[in-house]
């Protein structure tokens, strides 16, 4: 039988190690659980499991693990020689193009992360103008990974759920 698996983390690509935490640590409020530390490619086991991911060459990065209010785990790579690309926006292509927190406070936080380095990429939006509360806007951080806010949770975004007229 399946079931719906929890999500445990993500991994995000950054060329500053540092900032990155800084970054997110002020702008989202997640917390570090392992501060930055470099990884080699080497006989440890991290070594081998990183040869094994990444494929002989790799040789060293930089590796953070911060934790989401939802104790989603969030891993920052810098890789040696990152970079960062003039528009890592190619949503066309297969991959993960973005990820989504959530905030009522939809304006607020775009605005803490432009002011934290990032950019807003439009203006906020309504779902369902006129008949729920539900607002979204894509962000970046400040080494182009694109962040969505979400007014509501997922399930009432999508859902009937909460706000319904008296005539559904």
């Amino acid at each position: 039988m399946t079931y719906p698996r929890s999500f445990s983390h993500i991994g995000i690509s950054v060329t500053d190690l540092d900032q990155a935490v800084e970054f997110y640590t002020k702008t989202l409020g997640w917390y570090v659980i392992m501060p930055p530390t470099e990884i080699k490619s080497d006989d440890s086991a991290i070594g081998v499991m990183c040869d094994d991911v990444f494929g002989e060459g790799w040789e060293r990065f930089r590796i953070a693990h911060l934790a989401t209010g939802d104790r989603v785990g969030v891993e920052l790579f810098e890789f040696k020689n990152a970079e960062k690309p003039a528009d890592n926006f190619e949503y066309w292509k297969t991959g993960v193009f973005h990820f989504c927190v959530q905030d009522p406070d939809v304006e607020g936080l775009a605005k803490k992360i432009v002011a934290n380095g990032g950019k807003q990429r439009m203006p906020v939006r309504e779902y369902y103008p006129g008949e729920k509360p539900y607002r979204m806007v894509y962000c970046e951080d400040p080494f182009g990974n694109i962040i969505e806010i979400y007014s509501h949770s997922y399930e009432l975004t999508y859902s009937a759920g909460a706000y319904q007229s008296d005539s559904d």
